[in-house]
């Protein structure tokens, strides 16, 4: 499976802008810039969709881990804060809130711990990166 996305930018880094569409279109040319990135501009940046695809993914792990253990979650919450300074991206942090019948306490951070090692964005994030590039 392979999914997409096309970003498309004018400009120069700090007075240009750009836009975002993904496969779904879920994004449609959605706007970002310097602003939206680094102040408080409007439009998205990509440490905000990495922050939705890493609270996305773990959430959803996190509901097949409790129910190979044997549990069925009447509701998952997952926040997560991507850290951007000096350049790099430092951390992501997940906050999971969970309402889990029958499940102890142990239990539930056991598998909490599964699905932030196991998520398929969590392996990412520690990823080699692979590109092609040309001129057109």
């Amino acid at each position: 499976m392979k999914r997409t996305a096309t970003a498309v930018w004018n400009g120069s880094g700090k007075e240009g802008n750009g836009n975002l569409t993904t496969q779904s279109t879920v994004l449609n040319k959605t706007q970002y810039s310097f602003n939206s990135r680094f102040a408080d501009g409007i439009g998205t940046n990509p440490e905000e969709l990495m922050a939705a695809a890493h609270a996305g993914c773990f959430t959803m792990k996190l509901s097949f881990v409790l129910g190979a253990a044997g549990f069925t979650p009447e509701n998952i919450e997952t926040s997560c804060v991507i850290t951007l300074g000096d350049g790099v991206i430092t951390n992501s942090d997940l906050v999971v809130k969970a309402k889990v019948p029958g499940i102890t306490p142990e239990k539930f951070q056991e598998c909490a711990a599964d699905a932030k090692a196991n998520c398929p964005v969590s392996k990412a994030y520690n990823m080699a990166i692979g590109m092609e590039a040309s001129l057109v």
